[in-house]
């Protein structure tokens, strides 16, 4: 093997002769071999020198460190850490060191003359580093230099960017004339160029109200709004950013004190109401790009209703129903097929449909809604015009958009007279645009069931009409759809069915068709979508949706494309295939009271039961299901509703209810994407989200299934599963997630702690229901290396210490194992816990003695780790009572026994125990007969 001494001297050798890489070979087995740390902090400092000269720096500095952890004053490691840091440009770190050198040895002229040289470098790069010309005006002259190197242009606009959002930078820029140069690299057009902008000013403009109100007038509205219509999603994107930073700064998100010019200087509110008009001006204008134009229904739909019922203030909602209602009516009317039609993406009018459903849901009183509805009323009869059939379909296709949204709007226009007749005509009409328009606002029209009474009446023979009589496959996918629609209005009672026997898997297998071809046009293909989220009540389809692996596969393609109004019709089909749905409970004696009755009882088809179920999700799994819900879920969010959020999250929980498939959802991105849907939606949406979290985070390693530091965003929801309003299995299962969270790093036990979770833990600990006591104890047991959990055990006046001993003393052994750990954990860290723990019950020593003779050697080792503790707390009634007690004979017959590999962590801690007995006088060494 080697000495390490011998080996020392032999690298010093080697480094004396110039050869570095055999100095180096030589240190570093000594290195291996040295026990001494002072010898050891001597070869680190000699094999700082080798990196030194071999350029390492990296290498030379931690080397050096080493030596100075040992001795402080280590002159030649200090100096050496010094020059290896000063190569690696880390300036300051290095002065710090030399000045520890010449405090040493205050004459030296090496070290006077590296402190002198070192000050006057640093002192130069902070008037460089904080001076304009180096940083803001070289950024911005690369920037605007038409010959620069691409690269470098790319790293100044990053540069730049990241300078924005640190407010010593963004102050910088702004007082170093840095809106004008960011306005002039927007004038010069380039895409780059522009985006690299807009973010900087969106930097500029975060959490800061008065900048904020500087550039909305260095900058102008009616510029941001251009910037924003241009036809470039990502341009389109930032400058929504933008604005948003801009109304949260301007609307309280800035919190600093400005003392007496706030109400001179920071009144927002007439730019609010500027940016609102000029947004509801870009909804309806035609130089506003379809990009744009999302973009600004989604910062009206984000920022004009109320955030909470709470909130009493709802004028900007009735403003913008005043000067922008019909604008939005508007969008929704565009038939994109027509002629001299605004510029639209696939999701603009789903997204107006949604804005038009907040604005609704956000009024206080009937005189408000009868407002909102005389306003759309007036709309439709000024479009409706027999001899401008343009006009006409416009006004239909507006009625379906509020069928979208308000559903109760557009359920009372298509109950005006004439309407449902026009849409009647409209299907026998030759043009097919008007054919499907109007197909399409039937389908709308029955969406309740409740209310869809008129349609089965009528449109149920009108639809099969269209449906064979129709050449064109758009209209014919249409009908269909309409006929899926009615044909599932009895839900999933089996008893229910609307059509004949085998209808409703037919009409299926037609969707299925359309679905799998790729020659037909995707809004077409998404009709087949909607057509199966109805069907797929049916048990038998469902079954044979999931057989069809090319089927659900395209599904899954359509789910990632970028037209997302078919995100809701994919997650009801999801739901419906893995029957995820809200069931209520029925008690036997009801149903045969209805029988009894004569009353309708809903049954449940053979096919949906566990087992089926169960084959469906393995199906959906294999065909790829995880992946298309992570894209889902990073839909934008006014397509991405809180009802949509809602069944997504039911999906995942019934996908990750096998623990065999949870690693497959870890793999294609769902730990990710749970945890957005786990912090936003409706409540029900969350827990579920949260369940299937706690599910995933309970068996999986925390770095891969929640990559990065997505991890801390996972305790919240764990731990708003703890609380007593939701059931036992989601208790349990938190507790799981938990456990293993915290056995994962210290920074995520602090998480934990901070997050308020330890009263909830404690509480689990009493619990009756055995898992659920074991698993809360489990948790506690990950949590006691944290110091403030520890502080808590300390604290006088509380059960927890007790609690914990009397753990130990229970019968199942999993839960002796987690109490006896934390135990032993709390009286190694914490010496007063070990005589505290002879204060809170008389039977600590018999529940000890029990640890100490348990059969299995894990709780065995727990129990003599802690008397081994309570031995070395410093306290000798303690260790004498111990040693004065039948323990004393226990830990005797446990460590003459013979070496056991099985048990030989038992064996050695008992003979640690007598070792320190004898040295602290209590025992005396027995010899053996020679």
């Amino acid at each position: 093997m080697g000495d390490p001494i011998q080996l020392k001297d032999e690298g010093n050798k080697h480094f004396q002769a110039g050869d570095i890489d055999q100095a180096i070979e030589c240190y570093t087995k000594a290195i291996k071999l040295c026990k001494d740390k002072n010898v050891l902090a001597v070869i680190h400092r000699n094999r700082s020198a080798c990196y030194l000269k071999k350029e390492n720096y990296a290498n030379a500095a931690s080397d050096a460190s080493k030596a100075i952890d040992v001795d402080a004053a280590d002159i030649k490691a200090l100096y050496r850490r010094c020059q290896a840091l000063e190569k690696l440009g880390k300036l300051d770190m290095a002065f710090k060191d030399v000045q520890r050198c010449a405090t040493i040895e205050p004459k030296n002229k090496t070290f006077l003359e590296t402190l002198r040289r070192l000050g006057a470098e640093i002192q130069a790069k902070l008037k460089t580093t904080f001076s304009t010309d180096s940083r803001v005006q070289n950024m911005f002259d690369i920037l605007l230099d038409d010959e620069m190197d691409k690269d470098k242009k790319e790293k100044a606009a990053n540069n730049l960017i990241v300078l924005s959002r640190e407010d010593a930078g963004a102050e910088r820029i702004f007082q170093n004339n840095g809106v004008p140069l960011l306005l002039n690299m927007i004038e010069t057009g380039k895409p780059e160029m522009i985006l690299a902008a807009v973010r900087t000013l969106s930097g500029m403009c975060t959490g800061h109200k008065a900048r904020a109100m500087a550039i909305v007038h260095l900058v102008g509205i009616d510029k941001m709004c251009s910037i924003m219509a241009i036809d470039n999603e990502e341009i389109a994107l930032a400058t929504c950013n933008l604005f948003q930073c801009i109304n949260d700064s301007l609307t309280g998100g800035d919190k600093r004190e400005y003392g007496k010019e706030e109400a001179l200087v920071l009144d927002a509110s007439k730019d609010l109401k500027a940016i609102l008009l000029s947004l509801l001006e870009m909804v309806a204008s035609k130089k506003v790009s379809g990009h744009g134009r999302d973009q600004a229904l989604n910062l009206l739909s984000k920022n004009v209703p109320r955030k909470g019922k709470k909130e009493k203030d709802n004028s900007r909602t009735l403003f913008t129903i005043d000067h922008g209602l019909k604008k939005i009516l508007k969008v929704c009317g565009q038939v994109p097929e027509l002629p001299d039609q605004l510029p639209l993406t696939e999701n603009t009018q789903l997204i107006a449909s949604v804005l038009l459903n907040k604005l609704y849901d956000d009024l206080t009183c009937d005189p408000e809604r009868n407002n909102f509805r005389d306003i759309c009323d007036e709309y439709i009869k000024s479009k409706i015009d027999p001899n401008d059939m343009d006009k006409t379909i416009h006004a239909i296709n507006t009625i379906s958009g509020l069928l979208q949204g308000p559903f109760d709007v557009g359920n009372a226009l298509v109950g005006h007279q004439g309407i449902m007749e026009m849409m009647v005509a409209l299907c026998g009409s030759e043009r097919e645009v008007d054919q499907m328009v109007a197909v399409e606002a039937l389908i709308h029209s029955s969406s309740k069931m409740s209310r869809a009474s008129f349609i089965i009446t009528n449109g149920v023979s009108l639809l099969k009409d269209i449906y064979k009589k129709t050449k064109n496959e758009r209209i014919k996918i249409r009908a269909l759809v309409g006929l899926c629609k009615l044909g599932s209005a009895g839900g999933d009672d089996y008893s229910m069915r609307q059509f004949a026997e085998g209808s409703t898997e037919k009409l299926a297998k037609q969707c299925r068709k359309w679905l799998c071809n790729p020659q037909i046009d995707t809004k077409t293909r998404n009709w087949a979508i909607e057509g199966l989220a109805y069907l797929t009540n049916d048990a038998d389809v469902k079954d044979d949706f999931v057989e069809d692996e090319p089927a659900m596969r395209a599904m899954f393609e359509l789910a990632k494309s970028k037209d997302k109004t078919i995100l809701y019709a994919v997650a009801c089909t999801l739901v419906n295939c893995t029957n995820c749905y809200e069931k209520k409970d029925i008690m036997p004696e009801l149903v045969q009271l209805a029988k009894f009755s004569k009353q309708h009882v809903p049954e449940q088809h053979p096919k949906d039961k566990k087992d089926f179920i169960e084959k469906r999700v393995k199906r959906l799994l294999k065909a790829g299901v995880t992946s298309a819900l992570a894209v889902m879920v990073k839909a934008d969010n006014s397509i991405l509703t809180d009802q949509t959020k809602e069944m997504l999250s039911r999906v995942f929980l019934a996908l990750s209810e096998d623990p065999k498939d949870r690693g497959i959802i870890v793999a294609h991105g769902g730990g990710k994407a749970l945890i957005p849907l786990a912090l936003e939606g409706t409540e029900a949406g969350k827990v579920k989200a949260s369940h299937a979290i706690a599910k995933i985070a309970a068996i999986s390693n925390p770095e891969i299934a929640f990559p990065g530091e997505r991890v801390y965003e996972v305790v919240r929801p764990l731990v708003n599963l703890l609380h007593t309003d939701r059931d036992g299995m989601q208790n349990y299962e938190a507790l799981r997630g938990l456990t293993n969270l915290a056995g994962f790093s210290e920074k995520l036990r602090v998480k934990i702690v901070k997050e308020n979770a330890l009263p909830d833990i404690e509480n689990y600990m009493f619990e009756e229901h055995e898992q659920i006591r074991q698993a809360a104890t489990e948790c506690m047991c990950n949590l006691v290396t944290c110091k403030e959990v520890q502080d808590r055990y300390m604290e006088d006046g509380n059960d927890k210490m007790k609690l914990l001993v009397l753990l130990c003393g229970e019968d199942d052994d999993k839960l002796q194992i987690a109490a006896a750990g934390a135990l032993a954990m709390l009286t190694a860290a914490q010496k007063k816990l070990c005589t505290k723990l002879t204060l809170v019950t008389t039977q600590w020593l018999e529940i000890l003695q029990r640890l100490c003779l348990h059969n299995d050697p894990r709780i065995q080792h727990r129990g003599i780790v802690t008397v081994y503790n309570m031995l070395n707390s410093d306290s000798n009634e303690l260790a004498k009572k111990l040693i004065e007690s039948e323990m004393l004979e226990i830990l005797s017959v446990i460590g003459k026994a013979e070496d056991n590999p099985k048990r030989q962590d038992v064996i050695d801690a008992a003979r640690a125990c007598l070792v320190k007995a004898m040295d602290l006088g209590l025992i005396k060494p027995f010899s053996s007969p020679s």
